[in-house]
Protein backbone atom coordinates (compact mmCIF):
# COMPACT_ATOMS: atom_id res chain seq x y z
CA UNK A 1 0.00 0.00 0.00
CA UNK A 2 1.20 3.44 -0.75
CA UNK A 3 1.24 6.28 1.79
CA UNK A 4 -1.61 8.06 0.03
CA UNK A 5 -3.92 5.08 0.55
CA UNK A 6 -3.06 4.84 4.25
CA UNK A 7 -4.06 8.45 4.89
CA UNK A 8 -7.19 8.13 2.77
CA UNK A 9 -8.59 5.11 4.65
CA UNK A 10 -9.60 6.82 7.96
CA UNK A 11 -11.46 9.55 6.11
CA UNK A 12 -13.34 6.97 4.05
CA UNK A 13 -14.28 5.03 7.16
CA UNK A 14 -15.46 8.21 8.89
CA UNK A 15 -17.52 9.20 5.86
CA UNK A 16 -19.13 5.76 5.62
CA UNK A 17 -19.81 5.78 9.36
CA UNK A 18 -21.42 9.21 9.18
CA UNK A 19 -23.53 8.13 6.21
CA UNK A 20 -24.73 5.05 8.10
CA UNK A 21 -25.67 7.14 11.15
CA UNK A 22 -27.59 9.63 8.99
CA UNK A 23 -29.35 6.80 7.16
CA UNK A 24 -30.35 5.19 10.46
CA UNK A 25 -31.70 8.51 11.77
CA UNK A 26 -33.70 9.10 8.58
CA UNK A 27 -35.12 5.58 8.77
CA UNK A 28 -36.14 6.09 12.40
CA UNK A 29 -37.75 9.45 11.51
CA UNK A 30 -39.61 7.82 8.59
CA UNK A 31 -40.96 5.02 10.79
CA UNK A 32 -41.94 7.52 13.52
CA UNK A 33 -43.94 9.58 11.01
CA UNK A 34 -45.71 6.49 9.62
CA UNK A 35 -46.71 5.41 13.15
CA UNK A 36 -47.83 8.94 14.06
CA UNK A 37 -49.93 9.20 10.92
CA UNK A 38 -51.53 5.80 11.51
CA UNK A 39 -52.48 6.71 15.09
CA UNK A 40 -53.62 10.31 14.42
CA UNK A 41 -57.31 11.15 14.09
CA UNK A 42 -58.05 12.88 10.81
CA UNK A 43 -61.33 14.26 9.48
CA UNK A 44 -61.81 11.10 7.42
CA UNK A 45 -59.94 7.95 6.50
CA UNK A 46 -59.14 9.14 3.00
CA UNK A 47 -56.99 11.94 4.37
CA UNK A 48 -55.14 9.42 6.55
CA UNK A 49 -54.57 7.10 3.58
CA UNK A 50 -53.29 9.97 1.44
CA UNK A 51 -50.81 11.05 4.14
CA UNK A 52 -49.61 7.47 4.64
CA UNK A 53 -49.08 7.14 0.88
CA UNK A 54 -47.17 10.44 0.79
CA UNK A 55 -44.93 9.29 3.64
CA UNK A 56 -44.33 5.79 2.27
CA UNK A 57 -43.78 6.77 -1.36
CA UNK A 58 -41.72 9.92 -0.76
CA UNK A 59 -39.67 8.40 2.08
CA UNK A 60 -37.77 10.96 4.16
CA UNK A 61 -39.01 13.92 2.10
CA UNK A 62 -42.64 12.87 2.58
CA UNK A 63 -41.96 12.40 6.27
CA UNK A 64 -40.49 15.89 6.48
CA UNK A 65 -43.51 17.38 4.69
CA UNK A 66 -45.86 15.53 7.05
CA UNK A 67 -43.85 16.68 10.06
CA UNK A 68 -43.96 20.32 8.97
CA UNK A 69 -47.60 20.40 7.86
CA UNK A 70 -49.21 18.24 10.55
CA UNK A 71 -46.91 17.97 13.57
CA UNK A 72 -45.66 21.57 13.72
CA UNK A 73 -48.57 23.61 12.38
CA UNK A 74 -51.30 21.36 13.73
CA UNK A 75 -50.00 19.48 16.80
CA UNK A 76 -53.39 18.51 18.22
CA UNK A 77 -54.67 16.92 15.03
CA UNK A 78 -57.16 17.97 12.43
CA UNK A 79 -60.21 16.53 14.18
CA UNK A 80 -59.64 18.43 17.43
CA UNK A 81 -59.16 21.69 15.57
CA UNK A 82 -62.28 21.01 13.53
CA UNK A 83 -64.31 20.33 16.69
CA UNK A 84 -62.95 23.49 18.27
CA UNK A 85 -63.90 25.57 15.25
CA UNK A 86 -67.43 24.10 15.29
CA UNK A 87 -67.75 24.99 18.96
CA UNK A 88 -66.54 28.51 18.22
CA UNK A 89 -69.16 28.86 15.51
CA UNK A 90 -71.89 27.68 17.90
CA UNK A 91 -70.77 30.22 20.49
CA UNK A 92 -70.78 32.99 17.89
CA UNK A 93 -74.29 32.01 16.75
CA UNK A 94 -75.57 32.22 20.32
CA UNK A 95 -74.31 35.78 20.69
Amino acid sequence: MSMGNLFFWPFTAALVGAALIIAALLLAFWIWMIIDCAKRNFKNNIEKIIWILVIVLAHWFGSLVYFIVIKIYNPKGLVENNIKSKEDRKVKKRR
